[in-house]
């Protein structure tokens, strides 16, 4: 439901192992695997909102840090990640890391996010598949992944795993949250929650409540994926390289990909063109257009894992920062801090209303800033000259 990597040099974050390569049942990190620059909280039981169980045992989170915090303990700064992002926000692809980090271009030496001013802290959310507790994860049991056992989890229930992450590395306060999609939810979530624990936010191409239609889009996603004979209810993870449930998660990602385009943005760049010399009409071959979408697909089955885009598209649908709290107004009021609210012109999947209902619910907020892009949804990555200008103004004034 939100995208973490395409045409800029956030490129590698969405490339994953070699085209050759067999595609793998699933390719989520396991215990056994290079950690990388990951670290490991364990966090112990999380209480969960919504799931029957109650509690999800024996909880770890997988995080990254970069930078010095410093002795007054106020340059740290909090980066939530999307759907199918984790805490590898900065970086080269390396051992253990299939991809570059997905934000290279916010964060990094002279970057608005900066190593060298910030101590900047990314974790994996739970339910994800590059080192947190999801379904690819040992059950505690028995050892075997939790598939299709793994519970439901809510924005909220990552909130309060990410919060006690800054507990544990003894953090009062965010100088600065930010994310952008599903990350701009969970920082969204974590100034109704503990509003006193985050100095500034800053919420990107994201929303306040899912809406019936963002729901709609994510159900037709979820549904691909069980659909996949493959994915046998969610217990595929013995399954061989090239058995499992890639052909339903791939069709997800066409789904989601279209979203993150805008209509206009897809026929200007491809037309009715075919790909390459093929033929579509009657001789199998494919229009460009259908190439694209399929080879994101392939890339996303490289290096993702099916249960968790399941488990993760329904927390997006269970997110209302205003539910049990008065509506989405009332929750955002708890926070009066600076807010940086930015939306995409043509974004088709948190349209600029979503953001300005943000900007009216948060007091601190001075206008949206709106990214101008032919794109689409995208375009929070793609003009990353417009977003490291909004960042950087906004971050020099705290």
């Amino acid at each position: 439901m939100d995208d973490d990597g395409i045409e800029t040099d956030a490129l590698a974050a969405d490339q994953g192992p070699g085209p050759g390569a067999p595609i793998p049942a699933s390719a989520a990190w396991r215990e056994g695997d290079h950690p990388g620059r990951r670290l490991f909280f364990p966090l112990g039981d999380l209480d969960l909102e919504a799931d029957p169980l109650g509690t999800l045992p024996d909880t770890v989170l997988a995080y990254e840090t970069w930078g010095t915090l410093n002795k007054a303990k106020d340059n740290a700064v909090y980066i939530a990640h999307a759907l199918t992002g984790d805490s590898h926000v900065f970086g080269p692809a390396e051992p253990g890391h299939h991809t570059g980090g997905w934000w290279n271009a916010m964060v990094g030496p002279g970057k608005p996010i900066d190593p060298a001013k910030h101590f900047i802290v990314c974790a994996n959310v739970v339910g994800g598949c590059q080192g947190s507790t999801g379904p690819a994860s040992p059950h505690p049991e028995d050892g075997r992944p939790w598939g299709s056992r793994f519970p439901y989890v809510t924005m909220r229930d990552m909130a309060r795993a990410e919060i006690a992450l800054m507990d544990f590395l003894e953090i009062d306060r965010w100088r600065l949250m930010t994310g952008p999609s599903m990350g701009g939810m969970r920082a969204l979530e974590w100034v109704s929650m503990v509003p006193e624990r985050v100095g500034a936010i800053s919420p990107v191409g994201s929303t306040g409540a899912t809406t019936a239609d963002q729901i709609a889009w994510s159900t037709a996603q979820v549904a691909a994926i069980q659909a996949d004979p493959r994915y046998r209810d969610g217990d595929y993870y013995d399954a061989a390289d090239g058995d499992g449930p890639h052909v339903g998660m791939g069709i997800a990602r066409m789904i989601a990909h279209t979203t993150y385009r805008s209509a206009g943005e897809l026929n200007e760049r491809f037309d009715r063109s075919y790909q390459g010399d093929s033929d579509p009409l009657g001789k199998g071959g494919l229009f460009a257009v259908q190439s694209y979408l399929e080879h994101h697909a392939r890339k996303l089955a490289r290096r993702f894992d099916a249960n968790t885009y399941i488990r993760l598209a329904q927390a997006i649908q269970s997110h209302d920062v205003g539910r049990g709290r008065g509506g989405v107004e009332t929750a955002l009021a708890r926070y009066t801090g600076p807010a940086l609210v930015i939306a995409i012109d043509s974004d088709r999947l948190y349209p600029m209303q979503n953001s300005q209902r943000l900007d009216a619910a948060l007091s601190g907020s001075d206008g949206i800033k709106v990214v101008h892009s032919p794109v689409g949804h995208d375009g929070f990555l793609v003009e990353a000259a417009q977003m490291i200008a909004f960042m950087d103004e906004f971050e020099r004034s705290l």
